[in-house]
């Protein structure tokens, strides 16, 4: 099943209960799944798109347009197949723990709509809510500096976790990027062809 809609800003509609909020961005169908925090940690509070306006998530977009999953960087950036976007959209003060929790739904919602072959959560916060949610490894500790651009594979989803942008050492942005690059030449879709079971020579491909 796709999603019928060409818009890229905020292409489910969501109205988020706060101002400033910084909604998805991308290919509603898209293959990638970039998950960060919040507007405070990266970015996107004025332009409204997130990883801008900001230099983590600048520096995010570049190593994505090296790995071939964005075609340029940019407010906005050009995107291919990828959909950015955030934990918690609103912007403003730190959220506490119950702000995560009220918006948690949404951003649940989004997830399954977009219903991505690859999830990249951005920091130990997103990791956590995607290894929580999308597969059964444990959650109460995660060693990031380990953890960043490896392949880990969940319930209908494959997971490569990044390190926060700001900490990353010239190697680990190497990492990411060769990670990526190699992801790309593989097929790593998550689907099954159950198309044998039916008449016809048609796949048919489902999650």
């Amino acid at each position: 099943m796709k999603n019928v809609t060409a818009r890229q800003h905020n292409p489910f509609g969501f109205d988020a209960p706060c101002e400033p909020f910084v909604p998805g961005y991308g290919d509603a169908n898209a293959h990638f799944h970039v998950i960060g925090d919040h507007p405070g940690v990266h970015g996107g509070e004025t332009s409204g798109i997130p990883f801008t306006d900001n230099a983590a998530g600048e520096r995010l977009q570049r190593a994505l347009v090296e790995a071939g999953l964005l075609a340029e960087a940019g407010t906005p950036p050009t995107v291919e197949k990828t959909y950015l976007s955030y934990l918690y959209m609103c912007g403003g003060e730190p959220p506490t723990e119950s702000d995560y929790d009220d918006l948690e739904p949404l951003f649940d919602t989004e997830l399954r709509a977009i219903t991505a072959h690859v999830l990249l959560p951005v920091g130990e916060r997103a990791t956590r809510h995607v290894f929580a949610n999308t597969t059964s490894e444990p959650t109460e500790s995660i060693d990031m500096d380990a953890r960043h651009a490896t392949e880990v594979v969940g319930s209908g989803w494959l997971v490569y976790p990044i390190k926060e942008p700001a900490e990353w050492t010239a190697d680990e942005e190497d990492a990411l990027v060769d990670a990526l690059t190699a992801l790309l030449e593989t097929d790593y879709r998550r689907e099954a062809d159950l198309g044998r079971f039916m008449p016809g020579e048609d796949p048919y491909l489902v999650r």
